[in-house]
C-alpha cells in the first residue's frame, strides 16, 4: 500500500476556492502533487499531451472537477474526457465538486460512469481524507 496519492487535479475556475482546497488537500498530509487548471478545455489539452508523448505517469490519480467554468464546463469535460479514456492506462478518479445544490445537477453527473461521486462545497478535510484513504487502499 502506498502512502501518499501521487497527484490530484482541481479544474476551477476560482481562484480562491483552488486555494482553499489546496490548503484543505495539504492538511491531509496524504497527496504529493496538486495540479490546478481554470477550465476544462486546460485540462483536457494536458491529458490529451500526456497521452500523445506517453507520459501517463504525469497523469493525475484523482480529478476534483467544477461544473460551470468558462470556455469548458464540467460537462463538456466529461464528454471530452470519455474519448480520451481507452487511451488512458490508468485509473483516474473522477469527483464533480460543485456549489450547485441543484438535483438535476446530481443526477445528470450520476450518468457518467467516469464519475465516482458529486460533492457539495466546501469539501472538508474529513472527506478528503477519506477519499485519500480509499484510494491508497485500492
Amino acid at each position: 500500500m502506498k502512502n501518499k496519492v501521487e497527484s490530484v487535479c482541481i479544474i476551477d475556475d476560482d481562484i480562491i476556492y483552488q486555494y482553499l482546497a489546496k490548503e484543505e488537500i495539504e492538511y491531509t498530509n496524504l497527496v504529493q502533487k496538486v495540479m490546478f487548471f481554470d477550465d476544462g478545455e486546460q485540462a483536457i489539452q494536458f491529458i490529451d499531451e500526456k497521452l500523445t508523448s506517453d507520459d501517463i505517469d504525469a497523469l493525475p490519480d484523482i480529478i476534483f472537477l467544477d461544473i460551470n467554468m468558462p470556455v469548458m464546463d464540467g460537462w463538456d469535460f466529461l464528454d471530452a474526457y470519455i474519448h480520451l479514456r481507452p487511451r488512458i492506462g490508468k485509473k483516474i478518479v473522477i469527483y464533480v465538486v460543485s456549489s450547485s445544490i441543484d438535483i438535476r445537477d446530481m443526477d445528470k453527473a450520476k450518468e457518467y460512469s467516469s464519475v465516482s461521486d458529486y460533492i457539495i462545497k466546501p469539501v472538508s478535510s474529513y472527506r478528503l481524507t477519506s477519499i485519500f484513504t480509499e484510494l491508497l487502499a485500492a
